[in-house]
């Protein structure tokens, strides 16, 4: 009878890609997009449940016109309340406390399950930005995410990120 390495195998999946994603976290040097894309590569997609909850962000240096860009607002992270209550900007005031910034991408979001790049993955649409966040696993607390769409594209480059759950 052969042995159930199903879990075994996913430990050592997760082990290998929270390893990676650190790597990536940790560089102070730009990272290319076909980097980020051949981890993306070997992600699962997220589900909406697995989505739902309070998310600290970060984003990857890769060039991208829009790197940067959540720095200047004190982006915090997003929170996903449920499938269409998603605050996707949540940023820090003066004094430190969090507040959903809806000015800065016209509204707040839902989420959705979306095809990307041949993947049904858990998908946030912005309400008022013709902008979408794909999302794919790292581990059991950590998701990457990919920022597409005609407000979110640099050329033909999407936006590469992250989120660690709080």
């Amino acid at each position: 009878m052969a042995a159930d390495t199903s879990s075994s195998t996913s430990s050592e999946s997760d082990t290998t890609a929270r390893k990676k994603f650190t790597e990536f976290t940790e560089r102070t040097d730009r990272i290319s997009d076909a980097e980020l894309d051949d981890f993306w590569a070997t992600l699962a997609p997220a589900s909406i449940d697995f989505m739902i909850g309070e998310w600290a962000g970060g984003e990857f240096d890769t060039g991208h016109r829009a790197n940067g860009f959540m720095k200047r607002l004190n982006w915090f992270g997003k929170t996903f309340v449920s499938a269409t209550d998603a605050k996707p900007l949540v940023c820090l005031d003066a004094d430190g406390n969090k507040f959903s910034n809806t000015e800065a991408m016209n509204g707040e979001a839902s989420l959705w399950m979306e095809e990307f790049r041949g993947e049904v993955v858990a998908s946030m649409v912005y309400d008022g930005s013709p902008v979408h966040d794909h999302f794919k696993v790292v581990d059991d607390n950590t998701v990457m995410g990919i920022m597409n769409g005609k407000g979110a594209l640099d050329g033909d480059r999407f936006l590469y990120f992250y989120l660690e759950r709080v």
